[in-house]
């Protein structure tokens, strides 16, 4: 890929397309990748353990899935809450046209995928579900997360996870100290689920 990351409105690199396996749970469906979006090769353990252990999305609300990749945690929202209206985000352009791809494939053509600032601002969320990318670095990170943490709604809650390495727990206190309040729900392998809610 170069110098182009995962996180990169232009992705480098030869287009290499694959396919990888969304099975978690009750959820045993293939989703299609390619080279220049997250973890093209395998579902990575944090996105696997955020689907396993957070709450199932509420039945009631706008759900998103915050740098959706080409979108394991929208496909699975779309399988365990057909009716809710679902939005899924990210910067990268293939990985959008992959998210796309996937929730057309599984019966949610009706889901709304497109760029952050698309996302119309009257908009709110009852539940937000995110591996977000830590890599782009705190500040912009934290920017990116109070953007979105902004549009839950009054009993909304955002589900994160973030590895212990890479900032979960300076990154939990942060959010308490902005007045989201954030519990740790869950911890293995390094990886924490922080529960968000609304401030």
């Amino acid at each position: 890929m170069g110098d182009s990351h995962y996180f990169s409105a232009s992705p480098g690199g030869k287009r290499r397309p694959g396919t990888v396996g969304l099975r978690v749970g009750d959820l045993d469906l293939e989703l299609a990748t390619d080279r220049g979006v997250f973890s093209p090769d395998e579902l990575d353990f944090g996105t696997r353990y955020l689907l396993a252990e957070a709450p199932r999305p509420p039945q009631n609300g706008a759900l998103l899935d915050l740098g959706c990749g080409y979108g394991p945690i929208a496909v699975a929202l779309s399988q365990w809450a057909p009716q809710d209206p679902l939005w899924a985000v990210d910067v990268n352009p293939r990985a959008l046209e992959l998210c796309r791809a996937n929730l057309d494939r599984h019966g949610r053509p009706d889901a709304v995928v497109c760029l952050p600032d698309d996302v119309p601002p009257d908009v709110c969320f009852a539940a937000i579900y995110s591996n977000p990318p830590i890599r782009i670095g705190k500040a912009a990170l934290h920017e990116v997360l109070a953007t979105w943490l902004g549009r839950l709604a009054a009993d909304g809650r955002a589900y994160l996870v973030v590895n212990k390495n890479l900032g979960s727990d300076s990154l939990a206190r942060w959010l308490n100290q902005q007045r989201w309040p954030t519990t740790r729900l869950s911890s293995r392998r390094g990886y924490r689920i922080l529960e968000v809610g609304s401030s």
